[in-house]
């Protein structure tokens, strides 16, 4: 990824009486980390009380053996994050929990609204945030204002009141959703962001924005959550409702960028898409050549892909450290920049001499891009060829993914 675009978050949610459900989100957790490292949370209820425990930080660093020994309970959420809207701060960290008259909710969201500002003008005339002020928190994204909206229900029907709050939303929004009893799953009609539904052995489910998390927890994939569609699921099972018409516009980054190569979207494995979008792109865009070589990590399936339809070996040009985070995750750009320094070394002995491609999933403000060719140069080789698998970038997103006006792109 070269401009260092940023997604918005990974969720989960686990219902599972007699189980660790806490570890499960955490775990789960685990495998959606690359989605966001700025906070991770996760909320549990053991039917009579709910419990959020969340801070700054990635998943292993916010959480201790001790820390999850203390979640009890049968039904649980998580997210990690990264901010598009609201600051990064502990109160912005989700879930995000709310008490009302029709008991206690916390929600996750993976997404970006569109409509907060109309959101926050009614949550005010109806009369703001239910909980009591003691336990509310100065939170500034727009998922407090969903929550807050859903604990303003006079009856304990989470349901009901979220039947009233999704038709009005606009944007892109993936929730997983908890009460003291039930778990809910809500996808926006666009399916803009994944939400994958999974299976224990055991009878629990699991909900995901990714099937990678399934995998780690030994859950069974049974289907995504449809555009438009809740979800809730309790001790009879689950149910399913629509709430909107869907109009499908899938996010194309997802494909390209955001997911783990090992899950599946929309039906499609993510590497097996990356590989042809490599292949397709030798067809188009030929070059001579005695290295195709990645952009590790997001570049490696196309780079093979592109490698196998041109016939020009594939090679490791770029020795990864795997303990700096993802440059577009980085939240300023002075530290994106020095984040790609920190993070790639070029291999001269492989380079060296050489006319190279080196392939990248997409180009966003193409700071990444012209640091590479340089390091390459540097490094001693004599033509670099980039290639980018994704069409280019000609307008800014408002649907969670944080990328720069139109000017800079």
């Amino acid at each position: 990824m070269s401009g260092e675009a940023r997604d918005a978050c990974g969720v989960v949610g686990i219902y599972a009486p007699g189980e660790d459900v806490a570890r499960l989100a955490y775990y789960a957790l685990f495998a959606l980390q690359h989605r966001g490292q700025e906070s991770a949370g996760i909320a549990v209820s053991n039917g009579a009380s709910m419990v959020v425990y969340k801070d700054l930080g990635l998943v292993s660093q916010v959480f201790d053996e001790s820390t999850l020994r203390s979640l009890h309970g049968h039904v649980a959420i998580g997210h990690c994050r990264y901010s598009t809207t609201g600051r990064n701060t502990w109160e912005n960290a989700q879930p995000s929990f709310k008490s009302g008259p029709g008991g206690e909710v916390a929600l996750a969201h993976n997404g970006n609204l569109v409509n907060t500002v109309d959101l926050k003008r009614q949550l005010e005339e109806a009369g703001g945030d239910p909980t009591p002020e003691g336990a509310r928190l100065g939170s500034s994204n727009d998922t407090d204002i969903v929550a807050s909206y859903i604990a303003r229900a006079q009856e304990r029907d989470t349901a009901k009141a979220l039947r009233e709050i999704l038709p009005k939303l606009s944007g892109a929004f993936s929730f997983t959703i908890m009460d003291e009893n039930r778990l809910y799953g809500v996808r926006d009609p666009l399916g803009f962001r994944p939400l994958c539904i999974g299976r224990f052995e055991s009878g629990g489910w699991v909900l995901a924005s990714e099937t990678c998390a399934l995998d780690l927890i030994g859950a069974r994939f049974i289907r995504d959550v449809e555009p438009g569609e809740m979800v809730a699921i309790d001790g009879d099972g689950l149910t399913s409702e629509r709430f909107a018409a869907p109009t499908v516009a899938a996010c194309v980054f997802e494909h390209v960028y955001f997911a783990r190569p090992d899950s599946a979207l929309m039906g499609q494995n993510v590497y097996a898409t990356r590989y042809r979008m490599g292949q397709r792109l030798a067809e188009e865009n030929p070059a001579h050549a005695e290295l195709v070589m990645p952009l590790p990590d997001s570049g490696v399936p196309s780079a093979q892909g592109y490698a196998q339809a041109s016939g020009i070996p594939y090679g490791e040009g770029f020795v990864k450290n795997r303990y700096v985070g993802r440059t577009f995750i980085q939240p300023t750009q002075a530290m994106r920049q020095q984040g790609i320094k920190m993070k790639l070394n070029p291999l001269r002995e492989v380079i060296a001499g050489k006319r190279v491609v080196v392939t990248d999933d997409s180009i966003v403000r193409g700071n990444t891009t012209r640091q590479i060719v340089i390091m390459l140069r540097e490094a001693g080789a004599r033509e670099v060829h980039v290639r980018i698998s994704s069409p280019p970038i000609k307008w800014p997103c408002f649907y969670g993914i944080d990328m720069p006006n139109q000017d800079e792109l």
